[in-house]
């Protein structure tokens, strides 16, 4: 008789027996995670152990499709690469007994460190305040492994490792990315990199060669721009609308591809996107609109890199200046449905790689975060890594490791995921309410549903030098008068994914992540005065009182702080 795989069979006697669901194929409860690792072997955490998400996925993988092949979008750069010969010989570093003079690795002895300490928050008092106050210190020491203290210390960390990342760290993202995403097909896996940037950059050599046309955003993150431009990659710039990119104008332009008109080139086959709060338009992609874009991949056979670090940046849902928060989610399991599947979720062919940071929540500066795509794409890109970065730095890696896995655990990641939710909400509400107050009526906006940017409109033909100026001069001089005001906003021109293309539309991005609330409003309140001093409206006078700032228009009438603060004639 055939058992059900989701099954497993339990005696009761030695001819009877009852069915029980299989945990390891029931849905994963965060709280269950370290009782359901597998045991790895001892050789698994050494020196530059060679490691792989089979060892560490959660669920088995059986039953699902595989994914497809990508050798016919491979550069011949990527084929060509070989990875590290030197690298291939650490998988026999673990073997008990074995002495090794073979890689050059030095010995911890000469490392100058004992100890690593530093502080960090309790889960659930997360501020910075409570981390001074209530914060514990957490320790590494230098032979932590051989004294069964811990799994990773720093005779490991801080020596050469794997392209891949260290065993340890690589344990615990395939598990949360597992979580998170539960990729549909079998063979995925993760890699870790040096962050996003340098990921997207492996990525682009990996999949284009020279002249040819990637598609993207047409306002997209500059860096990816400046990242392909000397490959000789151009951008095709995509519409969008307060959701992102629109997928029919992204058929529109496959379906119409003349390479004549495009410098020769091929029809493109990679799509670079920001599905959540898309630097710079804060556009979130929803549901529908994700599964649409991925349909019109299907169509055209385009591969999607998937660029993701605002992902756990989305946000309550914005209610109004004046109306109180909503709640934060009332779970762990409520606050993973409440965000937007990712394309990963959606990619039954192994067409996403995705790009994970660890930057925008934990710190920029540990320039650590990591790539799932399919084994063979992992496969090719480790083949880069392993002979150019080498991997992201061992101290990061032991750093995130002590404070991710064995300090905070899954749950306590996710409960500090939460924490930063409603901090953005905070203030993104800042910042919302600022505009409503101090903008004309000349700018407009959409409130962001994640990330950390704001995308402000201004409807420059309403500019009395319109038919004298173009929009990028008068862009200028907005920008300009802005400076002498004391704010710094970011010209909407610097996005363009298209340079060589007249464009017809003002924008402008600010951020809500850097400044304090009050310095975010009088930024606001300064960009307000410098769109008005160039557009010649009248400027707002402010005057303080008891109960706060008032905003006082030419006929000396006051509009208190309830009220919206927007004094136009």
């Amino acid at each position: 008789m055939a058992i059900h795989p989701e099954l497993e069979v339990e005696a009761v006697t030695d001819t009877e027996g009852v069915t029980i669901p299989n945990p390891l194929l029931q849905p994963l409860k965060i709280n269950e995670i370290n009782g359901r690792r597998k045991r790895a072997e001892d050789s698994q955490w050494v020196v530059a152990a060679p490691s792989n998400t089979s060892s560490f996925k959660l669920h088995s993988s059986k039953g699902k499709p595989k994914a497809r092949r990508w050798d016919h979008i491979l550069s011949a750069e990527s084929k060509r690469r070989e990875g590290s010969s030197l690298k291939r010989a650490a998988k026999w570093l673990g073997r008990p007994g074995l002495i090794s003079l073979g890689g050059g690795l030095p010995s911890s002895d000469y490392f100058p460190f004992d100890s690593l300490t530093f502080k960090a928050p309790v889960v659930g008092h997360f501020s910075e305040e409570e981390t001074h106050d209530s914060g514990i210190d957490i320790t590494s020491g230098k032979h932590d492994l051989a004294i069964n203290k811990s799994i990773f210390d720093i005779e490991i960390s801080f020596n050469y490792g794997q392209g891949s990342g260290a065993a340890q760290l690589l344990r615990w993202i395939a598990e949360h990315t597992e979580l998170a995403h539960k990729p549909p097909y079998e063979d995925w896996a993760c890699t870790m990199s040096v962050g996003s940037t340098y990921a997207l950059e492996m990525a682009f050599r990996m999949l284009t060669e020279s002249g040819d046309y990637i598609l993207s955003e047409e306002y997209t993150f500059a860096t990816a721009v400046e990242t392909a431009a000397p490959l000789n990659v151009r951008v095709a710039g995509i519409k969008m609308d307060e959701q992102g990119l629109l997928p029919e104008s992204m058929d529109e332009i496959l379906t119409n591809w003349e390479p004549a008109a495009r410098h020769g080139a091929r029809k493109p086959f990679v799509l670079y996107t920001v599905p959540s709060g898309q630097n710079p338009t804060g556009a979130t992609q929803g549901t529908q609109r994700r599964k649409d874009i991925y349909a019109v991949c299907q169509k055209h056979d385009v591969y999607i890199l998937e660029d993701e670090p605002y992902y756990f940046l989305q946000m309550q849902p914005y209610t109004g200046a004046d109306a109180p928060d909503p709640p934060p989610p009332a779970s762990h399991e409520d606050f993973l449905k409440s965000l937007v599947p990712s394309l990963l979720s959606m990619d039954v062919d192994g067409r996403v790689m995705r790009m994970d940071s660890f930057s925008k929540v934990i710190a920029p500066g540990c320039r650590l975060g990591w790539i799932t795509a399919s084994e063979q794409i992992i496969t090719r890109y480790k083949k880069h890594s392993d002979v150019s970065t080498q991997g992201p730095s061992g101290m990061s890696q032991l750093v995130l490791f002590k404070l991710l896995d064995e300090h905070w655990g899954h749950s306590g990641y996710l409960d500090w995921l939460i924490f930063i939710r409603m901090e953005y909400t905070k203030r993104r509400n800042v910042i919302l309410d600022a505009c409503e107050r101090f903008l004309p009526d000349v700018v407009s906006w959409k409130p962001p549903m994640a990330g950390m940017f704001h995308w402000m409109q201004v409807d420059w033909k309403k500019h009395p030098h319109a038919k004298t100026k173009s929009v990028t001069e008068l862009e200028e001089e907005i920008f300009m008068a802005s400076i002498e005001h004391g704010s710094l906003v970011m010209r909407g021109s610097w996005f363009y994914a298209e340079n060589d293309i007249e464009h017809d539309t003002m924008f402008f991005r600010a951020t809500y992540a850097a400044a304090p609330s009050d310095k975010i409003v009088e930024a606001i309140k300064r960009f307000g005065d410098a769109v008005r001093e160039s557009f010649g409206l009248p400027a707002i006078e402010y005057e303080v009182a008891e109960n706060g700032n008032h905003a006082i228009d030419s006929n000396g009438k006051v509009e208190n702080d309830s009220e919206r603060r927007k004094l136009e004639t």
